[in-house]
């Protein structure tokens, strides 16, 4: 019990932090993204929930500006209805260590099935391409986090798929520029089919975007 579920469970303390976040968008642009988002009836609460705190504001003689609402794509559930889900969100990010190990079915903390973990399996590689091209085709934007986001190869790999927002550490940043400044896209995208229908992505795609 974590996470949108948590807080769909406790109403009220919901409200107190939504509201809190619609005063603090008086100030600045902001954005609220939804993590553990699985199914529509929480997005439909969570914008249920959103309207009322802002007619609170608006009863209180509070001011507040409107933001943009977007929700983490970790579980494969959510992935696999991402067009109804879009219908509903403004933006998608993709946290990629949470949906490799729900697609995965293991836990990284585990150390009997850690070794599991594979950002490489060809399941979790065809539902972020899958997942990016829904929300390109949709007209919203999407961002990766997570370790993917910063790997070299995979930087590559995202790029071909049409990703064009990434979010890492801070130590990360100089080093994916330079490769994303100097990248090829259209020569990435011609090659992304050969890696999508391998086997082995991992080694596919480092034959294919290395050339």
């Amino acid at each position: 019990l974590r996470a949108i579920r948590w807080s769909l469970a406790e109403p009220s303390m919901f409200r107190r932090q939504l509201r809190a976040i619609l005063r603090a968008s008086a100030y600045g642009k902001v954005k609220l993204l939804l993590p553990m988002v699985a199914h529509l009836s929480e997005a439909r609460l969570t914008l249920e929930a959103l309207a009322r705190a802002k007619q609170q504001l608006r009863d209180a003689g509070r001011a507040f500006n409107d933001m943009e609402i977007g929700a983490m794509i970790e579980i494969p559930a959510a992935a696999l209805m991402l067009d109804s889900l879009l219908r509903h969100f403004d933006f998608v990010s993709i946290v990629t260590n949470d949906l490799i190990q729900y697609t995965l079915a293991i836990d990284r903390a585990d150390e009997r099935v850690a070794h599991l973990y594979d950002p490489w399996h060809p399941a979790v590689v065809q539902l972020i391409a899958a997942t990016i091209a829904k929300a390109r085709a949709a007209g919203k934007y999407i961002s990766v986090c997570g370790e993917m986001a910063g790997d070299p190869t995979f930087t590559l790999m995202l790029l071909a798929m049409g990703l064009r927002r990434f979010s890492m550490h801070p130590r990360q940043i100089a080093a994916v520029k330079q490769m994303v400044l100097r990248a090829d896209t259209q020569r990435l995208h011609a090659a992304l089919t050969q890696v999508l229908n391998s086997d082995d992505p991992q080694r596919a795609a480092e034959l294919a975007f290395s050339a």
